[in-house]
């Protein structure tokens, strides 16, 4: 089975940073696209970023475009989202998944049914 594993979040100040990172077992890593997706209280898991199986696609969701940063590292079956210039509307539960196409982590819908237990990042006003 498919394991994910989050870790890095914590407590900012607008305007500060963390780095969030994911490591993901059971499957051949290098074949699979990865995407982060948040999930504040009382709303839906939405999409936030995805990186492509080879590294040379990303893309991001509007409001985080010039802040967040998507990147991979294949040999240690990790993916990593850098974000910066925090803002309170940021605050949420961060996960990460994996599918075969780009579309599917853009709807929300990963190669496989399970979710990791993600990570809290909470931005101070």
């Amino acid at each position: 089975q498919v394991q994910l594993v989050e870790s890095g979040g914590g407590l900012v100040q607008t305007g500060g940073s963390l780095r969030l990172s994911c490591v993901i077992s059971g499957l051949t890593f290098s074949g699979y696209h990865m995407g982060w997706f948040r999930q504040a209280p009382g709303k839906e898991r939405e999409f936030v970023a995805l990186i492509g199986w080879s590294g040379g696609t990303t893309y991001y969701r509007d409001s985080v475009k010039g802040r967040f940063t998507i990147s991979r590292d294949n040999a240690n079956n990790t993916v990593y989202l850098q974000m910066n210039s925090l803002k309170p509307e940021d605050t949420a539960v961060y996960y990460c998944n994996t599918a075969r196409y780009t579309n599917d982590l853009i709807r929300g819908r990963p190669e496989f049914g399970s979710w990791g237990q993600g990570t809290q990042v909470t931005v101070s006003s």
